[in-house]
């Protein structure tokens, strides 16, 4: 079974510059053909209330309850373009998205520019907490210098599932001595971090992100597999991908080009890994939506 851990689906395109079909570019009905076309079993869909989509959570949870065997959903919660951004009150909040969504976890975007501090605070510590106790996964987008912040978080809280975005938002140019890189695989020791095998284009220069099967990157793949082997989950990034390749190479980059990943690995990374995280999850079963 192939699981995509990390695409979008939206009611209204969202990205500059405009697209002539902004109402069904980013459709979850887009995101099923192109898992049917692509062999894709099931999917996580990272929600991502950004612009023209404050209702994203609701309209994710509705594809995830017209399409139950496919699709999974993590809500957003306090990202950092919302107005409740680390502000008191974030764990009621995490505890109401539980309430009304049919979630398995929840994702949460740190700013470029934030320190990390919050998430250790009393404020972050309780946050985590009631996704431990909900058992929700916890799907974040963070910088590598936020590591040692959610290494803490990890440490508190050992059950608990984080999956890091785009292997941490790593760079394929970064030059010796490596101290993103490094960042990000000191978290390998905590074997409740994972990274999303995703964003061969995010990891290249600009000037190279249309260089399929993005070679360039390929050095800091290997060097993050080494370090967490199967904790890593394969996640094409549909449809915000599309203006740099398509969901076929999204695939093909991690199953065809990564041949240093072992066939078993390779299986792992492509949705055991995630089936088994979506299993401790919470069971939503048939879900009505609450309010």
């Amino acid at each position: 079974m192939i699981v995509d851990s990390h695409c979008h689906a939206w009611a209204y395109w969202p990205y500059e510059p405009r697209v002539p079909d902004p109402e069904t570019r980013g459709a979850a009905e887009q995101l099923i053909y192109e898992m049917n076309r692509n062999g894709i079993q099931q999917a996580t869909i990272v929600s991502a209330q950004i612009w023209h989509n404050p209702d994203n959570n609701s309209y994710v949870s509705e594809a995830v309850q017209r399409f139950p065997s496919r699709l999974h959903q993590y809500a957003d919660v306090d990202s950092s373009w919302s107005d409740t951004y680390h502000v008191t009150g974030a764990a009621k909040r995490l505890e109401k998205a539980a309430n009304q969504l049919p979630i398995k976890g929840f994702t949460h975007y740190l700013a470029p520019d934030d320190d990390g501090g919050w998430l250790h605070s009393q404020e972050g510590t309780d946050f985590f907490a009631v996704a431990n106790e909900r058992r929700l996964i916890a799907s974040i987008s963070c910088q590598p210098r936020h590591q040692p912040a959610i290494r803490r978080i990890a440490e508190r809280f050992p059950e608990l599932p984080i999956l890091c975005h785009h292997l941490g938002a790593l760079k394929a140019s970064e030059s010796p001595p490596h101290e993103n890189l490094n960042n990000v695989l000191g978290s390998a020791s905590f074997p409740n971090i994972y990274l999303k095998f995703s964003g061969f284009h995010y990891l290249s220069d600009q000037s190279e992100r249309f260089e399929y099967p993005y070679p360039a990157t390929m050095w800091i793949y290997r060097a993050c597999y080494e370090a967490f082997g199967n904790r890593m989950c394969w996640g094409s990034d549909y449809p915000a991908v599309s203006p740099d390749m398509t969901y076929q190479q999204a695939l093909e980059a991690f199953r065809r080009h990564c041949s240093f990943v072992s066939a078993t690995d390779r299986e792992a990374i492509l949705g055991g890994t995630l089936r088994r995280l979506l299993d401790w999850a919470r069971d939503v079963g048939p879900y009505e939506t609450n309010t």
